[in-house]
This record gives C-alpha cells, sequence and structure tokens, in this order.
C-alpha cells in the first residue's frame, strides 16, 4: 500500500476495487486524439478508474475518505455495465495496517455516487448494515438531501442500501466545516450538486483531494470536465480556483480514481515537481 506524509496527517490508499468506464464519457467534449495522450485505454476504448478509499490518519484519529466498490452488492449487470475486475478488500487493507473497520472514527464521503458509497454497507441477511458502525460519516446537506431523494437521472447512482442503514450516523453540512484541526470539507458542487472536495493545510504542508472534479492526473486541464458531471460548468470554475489555491502553496493533489498515481505535487505554473506512483 501507498503512503505519502504531508505535515501531520499520514495516508494510506486502500483497496477500495476498481471499474473500467467509457474513456470518452470520462472526458467529456475532449477529444479522444488529446485525452488519450495523457491517460492509457484498452480495446474497447474504456479506461481503468481505481475506487481506493485513502485512510487519513491525524492527531491520534483514523478518518476514511469514501468508501470504495463494496462488495456483493452489484447484479451481475452492473458489474458488466460498470466494468467491475474487482471489488474491495478494506478490512485486509485496514488488518494491515493494524485497524478494524471498528477504528474508524470517521468516514469523509465526496459525495454518495455509488462507487463511492457502496462500501458504507454490506449485507446482512435480507437487508443491509453500516459497516463502520462506530464512525461519523460527514457529508454535504445538498447531497445527503438528493441521496434520499434522487432525481430521474441521479436516481441509477443513489441507492437505498447506501443510506437507509446509515441515517443515524451521518451528519451534514452546509458550505464547509473543519473536520480536524487543519482539515476540512468543502461544498463545490459541479461532479454532483453536493459534491465536496477536502483542504488540509499544516504550516507549509498541505494536500488537497479533488474528488471527481480532477478524478485522475490527466484531468489536470481546468477544462476538463466529465461527461457525467451535473454541472461541468461549476466544476470548471471549483478545478480552477482549488488548482491556483494549491498552485501557490506546492499543494499535494490526491487521487481515489487514477490507476497510475496516489498523489501529485504541482509548482507555482503547475509543472509536476513530486509523485507518488501506484504499485500494479
Amino acid at each position: 500500500m501507498e503512503k505519502l506524509q504531508v505535515g501531520r496527517a499520514s495516508l494510506t490508499w486502500l483497496n477500495g476495487g476498481d471499474n473500467f468506464l467509457d474513456g470518452g464519457a470520462m472526458f467529456g467534449v475532449v477529444p479522444k486524439a488529446l485525452w488519450s495522450k495523457k491517460y492509457p485505454y484498452n480495446e474497447k476504448n474504456q479506461i481503468e478508474l481505481r475506487t481506493d478509499p485513502i485512510l487519513l490518519q491525524l492527531d491520534g484519529k483514523n478518518f476514511l475518505i469514501d468508501s470504495g466498490m463494496g462488495n456483493d452488492k452489484l447484479t451481475d449487470k452492473q458489474l458488466r455495465n460498470f466494468g467491475v475486475r474487482e471489488q474491495s478488500s478494506i478490512e485486509k487493507s485496514l488488518e494491515e495496517v493494524g485497524l478494524t473497520v471498528n477504528d474508524i472514527d470517521s468516514v469523509l464521503m465526496t459525495h454518495l455516487h455509488f462507487d463511492h458509497a457502496c462500501g458504507l454497507t454490506k449485507k446482512s441477511g435480507d437487508t443491509y448494515a453500516s459497516v463502520f458502525e462506530h464512525a461519523t460519516i460527514h457529508t454535504s446537506a445538498v447531497e445527503w438531501n438528493e441521496m434520499r431523494n434522487p432525481n430521474i437521472r441521479s436516481k441509477s447512482t443513489y441507492w437505498k442500501m447506501n443510506w437507509e442503514p446509515l441515517v443515524d450516523q451521518v451528519k451534514p453540512f452546509d458550505s464547509e466545516v473543519e473536520i480536524a484541526d487543519g482539515l476540512k470539507m468543502i461544498h463545490t458542487g459541479g461532479h454532483s450538486d453536493g459534491h465536496c472536495i477536502l483542504v488540509f493545510e499544516d504550516g507549509d504542508h498541505c494536500f488537497i483531494h479533488m474528488a471527481d472534479i480532477m478524478p485522475t492526473h490527466a484531468h489536470q486541464n481546468k477544462l476538463w470536465a466529465l461527461a457525467y458531471d451535473d454541472y461541468p460548468v461549476t466544476s470548471v470554475h471549483e478545478k480552477e480556483k482549488w488548482m491556483d489555491f494549491g498552485y501557490q502553496r506546492k499543494a499535494w493533489y490526491t487521487f481515489y480514481h487514477d490507476a497510475y498515481y496516489r498523489a501529485l505535487k504541482f509548482d507555482e505554473s503547475g509543472e509536476k515537481i513530486e509523485e507518488v506512483e501506484r504499485k500494479r
């Protein structure tokens, strides 16, 4: 498992599974001739996307950034359509660092699409139960509201089995919330109406988790938005804002979906200066 230390914060990438989605959908209106130079694709025009939660250990607390693909929750049709090749092994990953799911204090949900939220619950007989029973689950109020009341478009990704067992654990917030000293969740919108990012600052040290407004290193271009984005213009403006913020601070940018890099650091002009590669 790859690790990164950013000031007081220790980050460890867990195995949350992966899937293969259409490259054109992941890069929206960007021509394949451009995006294919930055991210590999297969014979079906699909690109590999990890769904790997980040264990964030800070000031004696164990936080999890998103929850992975989960296990045994998708139908055969969904597994095929979403290109799922591997499901989660979060418990095994946590065991390797001496933890269990009961040691997670908070789960920081950037948004609640199935590929981020399926790992929150598990099958329990004929129903579902919480995986992280002792954790507070943070997400934006906008996201939590849509999760429970999806529209005709979003009902394909906001599923009851991923939220009904959690109603007593979820702590929604409005525009932003400070989770710990220097660690904030900030509502951006864009990819979904309630989408959030995470920003951590500790003196000269900084990391930014852009979640799905920059899901891979190949989405660094501020104008490259996903066809999956509900509000792509918002994604572009928020990416511009937070890339400028991070470039000035030489921040680390961390990834949940990238199959090749776990984190990258850029200088003031946006040139890569450090990297954490994913071991393949």
